[in-house]
């Protein structure tokens, strides 16, 4: 047979070419979407605009900018702003900062930082002895079961929650900041966390290894201690050791004397905690306000902890009125509260400010991106992904009208580290916050009790932190 000959034959025997099957992007439709937008002299000024400035700078609301003012009707003094740098320690920074203006009052400080890089270095053991015992005991899965994704996709993570915090201290103690200081590693986490999540993968592998060997839980268990003593050093490496025991010397002049009163004193990390914090978990509230979910009930997400001995988070689902209100509550009784939010959407940071609708996006695009609070958490567009502390409000006929937000990113951001929330802001963007549970009425309180119901670890409320 000729080659001209094989070609044509091989034509005859090639299926026809199909058309294109419905949902595809045809041509008649790319014509049609082409020819709706329409091409005018104001059209063509956005493309103009938009090609050549920030959308957020074009969507500004200017009269939303410039009608407001900084001035609260109630204002804590706190201990300061702190800085996470890059980093992803919002829960701790926020939940120590709680604490530390207790401190100050105690000790007569004018200003106290814990140490923010020793909680760190035993969260990080502990979620790494957390992510082997999560391994040994899904050790039979395959590696594409969902649960099993989800416990390999960040073993190593930097985030957490408010919970995380008193579980640790009430282990491992707390020491102030000039005990284990900052290091080039744990205010920029990237590298050792990449280089820690490796490592656990690779004790991972070794793991299921053993499992297919037909090894027993114990000698799994077993060889995790020598897999442990190897995230330890990698700690000690970026971290530095944490102390043992450490010495405070401190001036504990009030404001008014004019004499310093330097005062030198040896602790233990515990015994620091018991003399100066000791809090009790079970004395606050953890409530959640997610319209996804049955209000009034109590929620839990399994693996939602650090700590392979604590108790996975549970929080109280209340509706939003009742949720401000004891946030409310407990601010003007003098008590800070802690907070989780969605940080980024209607966030103008050069100016410090949480306003809705600060950029007017649906009118710069001529459309709406509008969802209500449920949609965006159930439709994985919102999540509460930073935690802050309310220091302050603003009132009006015994409401809130604005809020005071210390953040953790130092003094240069926001308005020298602060920022100021509008009330609907938070309504549209807060999902979590932290009370103390005497603020909570009686039936909220008895509401604590419940056994939790139990969601799955994809649930989009909690992926975002949790995981």
């Amino acid at each position: 047979m000729s080659v001209r000959h094989l070609i044509l034959a091989i034509c005859l025997l090639a299926p026809a070419v199909s058309a294109q099957p419905d949902g595809a992007l045809s041509e008649p439709i790319l014509k049609k979407i082409q020819q709706s937008f329409t091409k005018d002299p104001k059209s063509a000024a956005a493309v103009n605009l938009l090609t050549a400035n920030t959308i957020k700078n074009l969507a500004i609301d200017r009269d939303k900018l410039i009608h407001r003012d900084k001035i609260f009707n109630f204002k804590l003094k706190d201990a300061g702003v702190t800085n996470q740098q890059s980093s992803g320690r919002c829960w701790l920074f926020s939940a120590l900062n709680l604490f530390s203006a207790d401190v100050m009052a105690k000790l007569k400080l004018s200003s106290f930082q814990f140490s923010q890089p020793y909680l760190t270095f035993w969260d990080k053991m502990e979620k790494a002895n957390l992510f082997l015992e999560q391994i040994i005991e899904t050790a039979d899965l395959p590696l594409d079961d969902r649960k099993l994704t989800i416990i390999l996709s960040d073993p190593f993570m930097d985030g957490g929650w408010f919970d995380y915090v008193p579980n640790l201290m009430d282990k491992y103690g707390v020491v102030p900041l000039s005990a284990m200081p900052e290091t080039k590693q744990s205010i920029n986490t990237g590298t050792i966390n990449s280089l820690a999540n490796a490592k656990l993968r690779s004790f991972a592998a070794e793991l299921r290894a053993f499992r297919k060997d037909k090894k027993t839980v114990q000698v799994m268990r077993d060889r995790k201690e020598s897999m442990l003593a190897d995230i330890y050093k990698l700690l000690v490496y970026g971290y530095g050791e944490p102390p043992t025991e450490f010495t405070f010397r401190y001036d504990s002049k009030g404001e008014k004397d004019s004499v310093s009163n330097i005062v030198s004193r040896q602790f233990t990390p515990k015994s620091f905690y018991e003399e100066f914090v000791k809090v009790n978990l079970k004395d606050y509230a953890v409530m959640m306000n997610n319209p996804t979910k049955e209000f009034g009930k109590l929620y839990s997400v399994e693996y939602s902890r650090n700590m392979y001995d604590k108790s996975d988070v549970a929080m109280l689902n209340l509706s939003i009125d009742l949720f401000k209100s004891y946030c409310l509550k407990a601010l003007l009784d003098s008590q800070a509260v802690n907070f989780a939010c969605d940080v980024g959407p209607d966030n103008l940071g050069d100016s410090a400010l949480f306003v809705k609708d600060i950029f007017r996006y649906g009118d710069l695009f001529g459309m709406s991106f509008e969802l209500t609070k449920a949609q965006r958490i159930d439709l994985r567009q919102s999540t509460p992904n930073h935690g802050m502390v309310f220091v302050g409000v603003d009132t009006a006929n015994g409401k809130p009208v604005k809020w005071l937000v210390e953040n953790s990113w130092g003094a240069s951001a926001g308005d020298k580290g602060y920022w100021y929330m509008d009330d609907d802001w938070f309504d549209a963007y807060i999902y979590v916050a932290i009370v103390d549970k005497k603020y909570l009425s009686k039936d909220d309180a008895e509401r604590l009790k419940q056994k939790p119901i139990r969601l799955p670890m994809w649930d989009p409320f909690w992926m975002a932190i949790s995981r």
